[in-house]
């Protein structure tokens, strides 16, 4: 079931918000936050049922195992709470790693020695790169004693709280527990109701009108490179720039929604997208960007290995050490591993270049942060290395500079510079008019993310006026498209 369908806008939002706030009011808290848990495990059982079980037991695990942290930490036993730390830390870990990455490690051992790798035939079990993390920091905030006593129903409303359940936003249990705890959590607000509607249907026009047009445009050149086609300079560029404006639309349209259902469900989540392609540096990027991500890989990956704190050689160790694993994180796959490997140096060479104090114009600083963020798109999207190397060799002209025959004519000088073709082949659904189809979409989506705020820096007549615009786009996708279009980060 996927936010942006029929079933779930149509069936199971309606049907959990009233059993919420009916239980909530006739029989009180306790039963509507166990209502809210069989929503949740139900939405998380409705792709496959069998790991409903396994959510369940990770879930009875790491509270069992952090309630034990906790205790001990509070009488002063830190040796025994940090053991049962890195036990609950391992487990979490190791089921992430068994279910995730075992395959590609046999793959890539047994292709470094010449060995058969086993077929192990598994099933990545959905969100489970997100509800490790967020167990994860649960354990750690037991440790630190940064959290207060919660019971198993409460833990498990958490874990299993179907707005995030999926694809996050990856958000703190300090910040979020007191909330599903607060006495009057099942109390329908209706400014809650109306702001959260409004923002999850803004979040949703932004994945049906916005991040699926993109997609159509982006997954033509990002296939034709994955058979190895010869891409020309324009279709490699506009597959590109099409992928970047899809991963941000689809992204942050899915956190936007995210945000809303649980602002209706009366929880507040962090802002998770804050304008990243407006950002005039790759350090302020991911200061933009999947904002609870970026803070989780901070305070639990660079944070614990140093960050800056032991000199400038071993923080840019660190700081390549948390990208490749946050790209690791994303994929088990070598391409992700370059994504992350290409923001690490990134992040390395815009520190260096801060030492040298040199001014740098803030559109320069942007225009240049743009074309870095999407080169490293390629291999995040491409379909493995051989295609994201075919995709950059578009980019970089060397298959050459080709142009529809009518725009040439149309504009003699491009001659020069274009060789006329009838039509670019890997654009759009290659018809004549697919390049200024294209080129206007283009326009208008990077107009969007460079020139204009956030969902939720507009106001509420912004909003309003949003929401009339897309509106009959958003009826037709969600109710007459082929087939509903999954999230990009559900494959995460």
């Amino acid at each position: 079931m996927l936010f942006n369908s029929p079933e779930f806008i149509l069936g199971f939002l309606p049907a959990s918000l009233a059993g919420f706030f009916l239980l909530g009011r006739a029989v009180g808290r306790d039963w509507a936050m166990r209502w809210l848990l069989a929503a949740g495990l139900f939405f998380y059982g409705w792709w496959n049922v069998r790991f409903v079980l396994l959510l369940v037991g990770s879930i009875v695990a790491n509270y069992w195992c952090g309630q034990c942290i906790l205790r001990l930490a509070r009488v002063g036993d830190q040796r025994a709470a940090r053991r049962w730390l890195i036990f609950g830390v391992c487990l979490n870990l190791g089921l992430l790693g068994w279910f995730k990455y075992a395959g590609f490690v046999f793959h890539t051992v047994a292709a470094a020695t010449g060995l058969h790798a086993p077929e192990l035939d598994l099933f990545l079990p959905l969100a489970i790169s997100f509800f490790t993390f967020q167990q994860i920091m649960f354990l750690i905030e037991s440790y630190r004693i940064e959290r207060g006593d919660v019971g198993l129903l409460h833990y498990a409303n958490f874990v299993a709280f179907f707005p995030h359940l999926i694809a996050g936003p990856i958000v703190r249990p300090r910040e979020i527990m007191p909330q599903l705890l607060a006495a009057d959590v099942a109390t329908p607000r209706m400014e809650n109701l109306a702001e959260g509607l409004m923002i999850f249907l803004l979040g949703l026009a932004n994945k049906l009108v916005l991040a699926d047009t993109f997609a159509s445009f982006a997954d033509v050149g990002f296939a034709a490179a994955g058979q190895g086609a010869p891409l020309s300079f324009v279709e490699a560029w506009y597959a590109a720039a099409s992928y970047a404006l899809q991963i941000y639309f689809d992204f942050s349209g899915y956190s936007d929604m995210a945000i809303g259902l649980a602002r209706m469900l009366n929880v507040r989540f962090p802002l998770n997208f804050a304008s990243p392609y407006q950002a005039t540096n790759i350090r302020e990027f991911w200061q933009r960007w999947h904002i609870t991500l970026s803070g989780f890989l901070r305070d639990h990956v660079y944070i614990p290995l140093g960050g800056n704190r032991t000199g400038e050689a071993r923080r840019h160790v660190n700081l390549m050490a948390t990208m490749l694993l946050g790209g690791l994180w994303h994929g088990a796959a070598w391409n992700f591993v370059l994504w992350g490997g290409l923001h690490g140096l990134f992040l390395i060479i815009h520190s260096g270049f801060r030492r040298t104090r040199i001014p740098v114009p803030a559109i320069a600083g942007q225009m240049l942060t743009m074309l870095a963020v999407i080169v490293a798109w390629v291999p995040f999207r491409a379909s493995g290395l051989d295609a994201t190397f075919a995709m950059l060799r578009g980019m970089a002209g060397c298959n050459g500079f080709a142009l529809p025959q009518m725009i040439v004519h149309a504009l003699p000088p491009l001659a020069a510079i274009a060789t006329p073709v009838p039509l670019l082949r890997f654009l759009g659904d290659v018809r004549t008019l697919s390049f200024p189809e294209v080129s206007a979409c283009l326009l208008l989506g990077w107009t969007i993310v460079l020139a204009m705020p956030t969902v939720h820096e507009l106001s509420e007549r912004a909003r309003g006026w949003a929401l009339t615009a897309g509106f009959a786009f958003t009826v037709q996708a969600l109710f007459f498209a082929p087939h509903v279009t999954p999230f990009l980060y559900f494959q995460f």
